[in-house]
């Protein structure tokens, strides 16, 4: 299959202006016939497409929105994209929907197969790769080519554009305190996403409830990783090793293994181990114990983001200063925790 050209590259080839080019191929009367003729042939030997994108900028709409979501197995993220499709359905928009699978190339991929025309703007949530390799190029590429993009969760701060964001470091703080004013004294922190902002939010927010309490941050009661094998691994045997009355887990894996290897070691939960996790999906509720957590309100951060990316593609304002919303969380007690 042929490459198929850029205005740029063929005015570069043909000596002319990317202005001209393109008012040749519209046929533009300002344009002398032989210019148009030379422009037209080379462009179509060039096997050159115009991208829409770059056709009325200004006016087009298709009413529809590009999500691109890291992980769609994560209930995180799937409550999320209820959110976003509840207000998109009453504002008649159509959503299409790409998994970057924390990919960054996928992620990429998604952007530019998208940004051609077929979609006004994105909400989306920055895949594990791009967060560990700190690459958020891509993004400021869509932007200034005036596609709108809303962030979720998973954010980069050197992006300027509208973000929706969950109080993780208060969050955690909280869920780690209410462990403490229920007379927990040596905690344990479980992550299996320490490669991801999120995740190293809620780690420094359980810290700093041990050091506003006056207990000591014990690194040995501290299991790190950035995959849910890694994470397996560093904690096999972890009750056998440490003494602990509670564990703060940071995300749905280590939330679950958490109760599992208390429930092997035989340890009543909450009388000899309270656990609280982070997220709140169906699990947490059918386990037995039911596991205490930290919701996130998903479909909320969906509903909020697709809002402010409407009012931001329904604006007429030339200037649109960009925000930040937090969507406070809220602890949820059950079974796995004492009551206060």
């Amino acid at each position: 299959m042929k490459s198929k050209a850029t205005l740029k590259q063929i005015a570069k080839e043909l000596g002319v202006s990317v202005s001209t080019v393109s008012k040749a191929l519209n046929d533009s009367p300002e344009i002398s016939e032989p210019t148009k003729q030379r422009v037209q042939e080379y462009a179509k030997l060039k096997n050159y497409k115009p991208n829409v994108i770059g056709l009325n900028l200004k006016n087009r709409s298709t009413r529809t929105i590009g999500v691109i979501i890291p992980n769609i197995l994560n209930s995180f993220f799937a409550k999320v994209f209820t959110g976003i499709e509840k207000v998109a359905d009453e504002k008649g928009y159509k959503v299409i929907t790409c998994i970057s699978n924390e990919s960054l190339e996928k992620e990429i991929n998604a952007l530019e197969m998208l940004s051609n025309g077929t979609i006004d703007g994105f909400i989306l949530s920055i895949s594990e790769e791009a967060q560990k390799l700190q690459k958020f190029d891509h993004f400021k590429t869509i932007i200034n080519e005036g596609t709108p993009i809303v962030m979720f969760d998973r954010i980069a701060d050197e992006v300027n554009c509208d973000k929706v964001i969950v109080d993780d470091l208060d969050s955690a703080f909280d869920a780690t305190n209410h462990l403490i004013k229920t007379g927990c004294k040596n905690i344990a922190l479980f992550s299996s996403i320490d490669n991801l902002s999120v995740g190293k939010l809620r780690v420094d927010g359980y810290k700093k409830a041990l050091e506003k309490a006056g207990l000591k941050v014990d690194s040995k009661l501290i299991v790190l990783s950035e995959t849910a094998d890694d994470f397996d691994t560093k904690a096999a045997g972890f009750l056998d090793k440490n003494i602990v009355d509670a564990v703060f887990a940071v995300d749905e894996h280590a939330s679950v293994m958490a109760m599992k290897m208390a429930i092997k070691k035989g340890l009543k939960i909450p009388e000899e181990l309270s656990v609280i996790g982070f997220a709140d999906g169906v699990w947490s509720r059918r386990m037995t114990p039911s596991l205490s957590t930290v919701s996130q309100h998903g479909p909320e951060i969906g509903e909020v983001a697709t809002k402010m990316l409407i009012e931001k593609l329904e604006s007429k304002d030339e200037i649109y200063n960009h925000k930040t919303t937090v969507i406070k969380t809220e602890l949820r007690q059950r079974e796995s925790t004492r009551k206060l």
